[in-house]
């Protein structure tokens, strides 16, 4: 039986661990003590698309885990080398998957592996975990990977992990060449969670919305097309329309990671998704004034927060 650690056990990371604990011995990684021991004491409960229940072994402490087949990480991007670096040496002979639908994390956890290799991916699957221990799985669409390419990762070892996967009850696609999936994904995720984040609206009808000229869908078609521009100008053709993606996210009114954020005044992933998109859009030549924009105005949400802090606690 394969050996696998989830890094990350919000709604997706819980996702990966219940299905694929019932195909393999799974360990998850916590960040919290209490959500290592409810783990421990009371698995993972799964309701929604699939409805059950998983036993499997959570840690705390890094040094407490064994070596591994396979990894997959499932945090934010801009968590990627503080999550990954105190257990990248657990994979020797195995193969760690980034599910964190960004630019950018294949090449950190890369420079911090001494052996072993990654794997390109992004998924489009979605969830709400309601508790540590309770996940519901509500869009059940595939993860799609492939080779991380600088490595020379074998096809065959994400074709293992794709088999694992769909055999766990998940939907998995191998891919020879992960990128236009991930850029798919990307295009996607970066409109979505930046109009989200300054909207406060969760993913939800008004996004696909174009009868009137006043509705939002028209802006997230111009980010989708521009997007789409711009992975042309870096020479991907694209896996799937981000589009189409949009108009069956659209129905779910699942709040994005980023609106969360905004919500918690923490520090978002827009680096990696809409300035990921900006930066590759300057450095091809390629025009991408909206998401230029719409990166600018959430940093400068980011910075809003900081400034009223700081302007409180002068006047005080």
């Amino acid at each position: 039986m394969k050996r696998i650690l989830i890094v990350g056990a919000g709604a997706i990371g819980s996702l990966y661990a219940a299905h694929l604990a019932r195909v393999a011995e799974v360990w998850v990684l916590a960040r919290r003590t209490e959500h290592a021991n409810s783990l421990n004491e009371n698995g993972i409960r799964v309701t929604g698309r699939n409805d059950f229940h998983a036993r499997l072994r959570a840690a705390r402490d890094p040094h407490d885990l064994p070596q591994f087949d396979f990894g997959i990480l499932a945090t934010k991007a801009s968590q990627t080398w503080a999550a990954f670096a105190p257990v990248a040496h657990l994979f020797p002979h195995g193969a760690v998957l980034s599910a964190q639908n960004a630019l950018g994390s294949e090449e950190v956890m890369a420079g911090l592996m001494p052996a072993g290799y990654v794997i390109r991916g992004t998924t489009f699957m979605s969830g709400t975990r309601f508790a540590d221990d309770h996940v519901h799985y509500e869009l059940d669409t595939a993860t799609w990977m492939g080779p991380f390419e600088p490595m020379e990762t074998p096809f065959e070892l994400v074709e293992e992990l794709a088999a694992l996967l769909r055999e766990s009850g998940l939907k998995a696609e191998a891919l020879g060449d992960a990128r236009p999936a991930q850029w798919s994904k990307l295009i996607f995720n970066a409109s979505v969670n930046s109009v989200s984040a300054l909207t406060e609206l969760p993913h939800s009808p008004h996004f696909a919305a174009e009868a009137q000229f006043s509705d939002l869908g028209h802006l997230l078609h111009a980010l989708m097309e521009e997007g789409k521009a711009v992975a042309a100008g870096v020479g991907v053709e694209l896996h799937e329309d981000p589009w189409e993606m949009n108009r069956i996210g659209s129905q779910t009114n699942h709040p994005p990671s980023m609106l969360s954020d905004v919500r918690q005044r923490q520090t978002t992933e827009v680096d990696y998704l809409g300035g990921a998109i900006a930066r590759e859009a300057q450095r091809t030549g390629v025009p991408a004034p909206l998401h230029t924009a719409l990166y600018r105005l959430i940093k400068a949400k980011e910075a809003s927060w900081m400034w009223q802090k700081e302007n409180v606690l002068e006047t005080v």
